[in-house]
């Protein structure tokens, strides 16, 4: 998209895997970006594209100080700081709330009592659990299946109330299965391509938990930035929430047999139990997303796959 509605943005979690996809095209829109981001998980070495045009301070989405100081003459707030890990959340619920609850307060409030136009958080559609309605429709009712999701659900919540009781403008956007380059694959929470690429590219075998037949949509990366770009730059958009995803689904063991296509791997893949809080099954309709905001991904699932493969091979090599 062109030259943006704002002249200065703050993203939080900034270094991550999305949030630095998001400050690269916000800056070569023009804009001016500062980031937020404790490297608990992002990395600074995401921001070298971005260089010494932006504005990078390490530092805690909780320290209500800090985040108002550099929030001030921010018109617009992109939130992504986040402990993004379902499985951390099941392991240690009160940690986690601590930063995707209070620290999703104590940016809405920053963001208040600072005048910014609009808060752009990124939510997810873990929020909708395992009900058997598919696809997924923002009007059905949530049904959280791990701390992760019941927080993001909160952030939600609290986006809503700062919207109607103060007038802020929010926009919440539930992420269905992100991927791309950038994502850290040396975690084991990290997204089930991600790691998939790593082992292709180093030969080893993949594990699937579960039976291989669970099903997820998952978007590209462009495409998640572009959507945050319409969620900021549509007035339309204020107070409501979104699906971010395509519509399509991929099984997780077809899944590994493209990435195999790809990458020229044969190894076969392990099979392990199901991990407690993981859903089965997940599509997006993206409907309302596209009549609001125009949001349309652009990245079929193979031309993305391999842009991803093709980074990975790159950065292992």
């Amino acid at each position: 998209m062109g030259k943006l509605p704002f002249e200065h943005a703050l993203v939080t979690g900034g270094a991550g895997f999305i949030g630095s996809h998001l400050v690269d095209a916000i800056v070569d829109a023009g804009s001016r970006v500062t980031v937020l981001d404790n490297l608990s998980t992002g990395r600074r070495g995401n921001l070298n594209r971005s260089g010494k045009r932006i504005t990078f301070v390490q530092g805690d989405i909780r320290d209500r100080d800090l985040v108002m100081d550099l929030s001030r003459r921010c018109q617009v707030v992109f939130h992504l700081a986040a402990v993004v890990s379902v499985p951390q959340t099941v392991e240690d619920p009160l940690a986690s709330a601590w930063i995707n609850e209070m620290g999703t307060l104590t940016v809405l409030e920053a963001a208040r009592l600072n005048g910014a136009k609009r808060v752009v958080l990124s939510s997810s559609c873990a929020v909708y659990g395992d009900g058997p309605q598919l696809p997924k429709q923002e009007v059905l009712p949530p049904k959280p299946q791990s701390p992760y999701a019941l927080q993001k659900l909160a952030g939600e919540s609290y986006a809503a109330l700062y919207t109607e009781l103060y007038g802020l403008g929010t926009v919440c956007l539930r992420y269905f299965n992100v991927y791309g380059p950038r994502q850290d694959p040396a975690s084991p929470y990290s997204g089930v391509i991600s790691i998939f690429m790593k082992r292709a590219a180093a030969g080893e075998t993949p594990r699937i938990h579960g039976d291989g037949r669970q099903y997820r949509d998952f978007v590209y990366v462009t495409d998640v930035v572009a959507a945050n770009l319409l969620a900021a730059s549509v007035e339309a958009s204020d107070g409501k929430v979104f699906n971010i995803g395509t519509g399509r689904f991929v099984r997780i063991q077809r899944l590994w047999k493209m990435i195999q296509e790809i990458s020229g791997c044969r190894v076969a893949p392990e099979f392990r139990p199901e991990r407690p809080g993981d859903i089965r099954e997940s599509v997006a309709d993206i409907g309302y997303a596209r009549s609001v905001l125009g949001f349309e991904p652009c990245f079929g699932f193979e031309e993305g796959l391999t842009r991803t493969y093709d980074w990975y091979r790159n950065t292992e090599s």
